[in-house]
C-alpha cells in the first residue's frame, strides 16, 4: 500500500474504531519496520535527509541558535557545543545534520531502539549535506553507520528519562522535541522535566513542538476517556497514547522543574471540535482558552536566565 493510499484509507476511520484497530494491532507478533511501511504506528520522517536537516535548522531557529550570514545557514555553536534531541525517532539523522551544522557532538534519546540501521539513509544523507557545501562524514558513509556516528559525534540512548538521568548536569547547549513531548508517560513528566533542567547549561535554552491533538484523527477525542481508562495498560500500550497533558499544565511542570516557559508559537482551532459535554469531567472543567490549542512552540531556559 503506498503513503497515500495508507493515510486516505486512515482518514475514513472513525477515531473509535482506530482505537479498536490499533488496541488488537499492537498485540499482534509484527516488527515495528513492517508497521513502519504501512505508516502504522511510525516515529516520525526524520529518515527523510532534507526534513532532517529542516528539523534541526527548524527548531535551532526558534532557539535563536543559527546565524544566516553565509551562504548557508550554521548553528551558532561555541566549542563543544552539544545538542540533544528528545525522541529522534526512525533514524539519527538529526544528529549528522547537527554536525555538518557545526555541533561538535548530539545526544539523542529514547524509549526503545527504533532508528534505521540502513546505510543508504545516511548515505543519502551525507551527500545531501556535501553537495550543499556542509562538513559531512563522506569517508566514513563507505564504511559503515557506526562509523558515520562516529565521525559526525553522535551518541543514541534507548532508556527514555533513565538514559537523561545518566547524562552530566549542565552538558547540553541546545535540547530540541518535534511532537515528541505529549507521548510522554505522564507518570514520567515531571521527572523528565527535571532532568532536563538539570543537563541543560546554564545559557543553554530548550525548543519543545508541541501537538496537543489527540493523535486519532485531529481533534480532542482522547479527552472523552477517564484518568483510569486512559492510562490504562490497553489503551496506553496500544500506539495512540497521549499524556493529555494540556498546555498551560504543561508549562507549569516546566517552571516547576526550574524552566522558563515562553510560546513562541501556538496554533488554535476556530471553534471547539468536540462537544464539551463529550469531555470527561476533569477536562470539562477547562476553558476555552486551554482547549482550543492544538498545536505549540515552547522556548525553555533556566529561570535566572528567562
Amino acid at each position: 500500500m503506498s503513503p497515500v493510499d495508507s493515510k486516505g484509507v486512515r482518514r475514513k476511520v472513525p477515531w473509535w474504531a482506530r482505537i479498536a484497530l490499533k488496541i488488537v494491532l499492537a498485540r499482534l507478533p509484527v516488527p515495528y519496520r513492517w508497521w513502519k511501511q504501512i505508516h502504522l504506528f511510525e516515529h516520525g520522517t526524520m529518515d527523510r535527509p532534507a526534513e532532517a536537516v529542516k528539523t534541526v535548522l527548524v527548531h535551532a531557529r526558534t532557539a535563536g541558535l543559527v546565524d544566516d550570514s553565509g551562504s548557508a545557514p550554521r548553528l551558532v555553536a561555541r566549542p563543544g557545543f552539544t545538542m540533544l534531541e528528545i525522541g529522534p525517532g526512525d533514524s539519527l539523522a538529526s544528529g549528522v545534520a547537527a554536525y555538518a551544522l557545526g555541533a561538535d557532538r548530539s545526544i539523542l534519546v529514547d524509549t526503545g531502539d527504533f532508528a534505521s540501521r540502513d546505510l543508504q539513509l545516511y548515505r543519502d544523507l551525507v551527500e545531501h549535506l556535501g553537495a550543499r557545501g556542509y562538513r559531512a562524514p563522506i569517508a566514513e558513509a563507505r564504511e559503515s553507520v557506526d562509523s558515520v556516528l562516529v565521525a559526525a559525534g553522535v551518541t543514541y540512548l534507548t532508556h527514555g528519562v533513565d538514559s537523561l538521568a545518566g547524562l552530566p548536569a549542565a552538558s547540553v547547549d541546545f535540547c530540541f522535541s518535534n511532537a515528541v513531548m505529549e507521548h510522554v508517560p505522564k507518570a514520567d513528566f515531571e521527572r523528565m522535566a527535571r532532568e532536563m533542567a538539570r543537563v541543560l547549561r546554564p545559557d543553554g535554552v530548550c525548543v519543545h513542538r508541541v501537538d496537543f491533538q489527540d493523535h486519532l484523527g485531529g481533534g480532542l477525542n482522547n479527552l472523552r476517556f477517564s484518568e483510569r481508562v486512559w492510562e490504562g495498560r490497553l489503551f496506553a500500550d496500544s500506539g495512540f497514547y497521549t499524556n493529555r497533558i494540556r498546555p498551560r499544565a504543561m508549562c507549569a511542570l516546566f517552571e516547576a522543574a526550574g524552566l522558563t516557559c515562553e510560546v513562541a508559537r501556538e496554533l488554535r482551532w476556530p471553534a471547539m471540535p468536540i462537544q464539551r459535554a463529550a469531555l470527561d469531567e476533569r477536562f470539562r472543567r477547562l476553558s476555552d482558552d486551554d482547549l482550543l490549542v492544538y498545536g505549540m512552540d515552547l522556548r525553555l531556559r533556566h529561570a535566572m536566565n528567562g
